[in-house]
């Protein structure tokens, strides 16, 4: 487990420039799922990332909490002990899922981390490149490979990177060159085309040739001529 999460964390810190703390946003599955296995996630999550760690939670995952009753009050006790994080629902609080989703938009600039139990959740959060998923299965803490969209992401920087950005304006003009050449390229052709024979040396040699066809046709009439009589 511990060399499974370095791995995945050296390619947030490589690619997404996670550093710690590292900041973790948590739902009330998560706390809910924590408390049943009795998991420490303050103590044992550092551990596990191997990094100091900050936990968060936000007002409307608390409200969410409170509204569910005594069913998830242990689970609203657990989440009351970390810092509460501004969200942008102070007046018309949200679902906690809406509320930690609206928390990683436009590209997660904050660098949080996700912690839910929530499928939907998790599954709305692996369509967004470099926000790396926690969750808790067989009384551990799991961090979630990358998914999909983030290696997408990552493979496709890559591939910019390895082409400068005035190299990209060079590639242009250089086409933009090409273009102009395969141009001046035609014209030439059509140059050369037009400058063939002329059409006027044909007629003078075909005259030629009829004016030297004449006189053999003249001497061949003559001998018939002279036979005949």
């Amino acid at each position: 487990r511990q060399k499974h999460a370095k791995k995945i964390m050296g390619f947030y810190k490589h690619n997404f420039h996670f550093r710690e703390p590292f900041q973790v946003l948590v739902d009330g599955t998560f706390c809910q799922a924590a408390l049943r296995n009795k998991i420490q996630i303050r103590e044992q999550l550092p551990g596990y990332l191997d990094g100091a760690t900050q936990l968060y939670t936000t007002r409307c995952v608390l409200k969410e909490l409170e509204s569910l009753g005594k069913a998830l009050y242990g689970a609203k006790l657990v989440a009351q002990r970390f810092q509460v994080r501004n969200c942008s629902h102070h007046k018309d609080p949200v679902s906690g899922s809406t509320c930690l989703l609206s928390m990683i938009e436009e590209g997660n600039p904050h660098h949080f981390f996700i912690a839910t139990q929530d499928q939907d959740l998790a599954n709305k959060v692996k369509r967004k490149a470099g926000v790396p998923l926690l969750f808790i299965i067989q009384n551990t803490m799991v961090l979630d490979k990358p998914s999909p969209k983030s290696l997408a992401f990552v493979q496709k920087l890559q591939t910019d990177q390895l082409v400068p950005e005035y190299q990209k304006q060079s590639i242009v003009k250089l086409k933009e060159k090409e273009g102009l050449t395969k141009k001046e390229g035609e014209k030439r052709r059509k140059r050369k085309r037009a400058g063939g024979p002329n059409p006027l040396s044909c007629l003078k040699k075909k005259k030629k040739t009829q004016e030297g066809q004449e006189p053999s046709a003249e001497k061949r009439k003559r001998r018939k001529r002279k036979r005949n009589k």
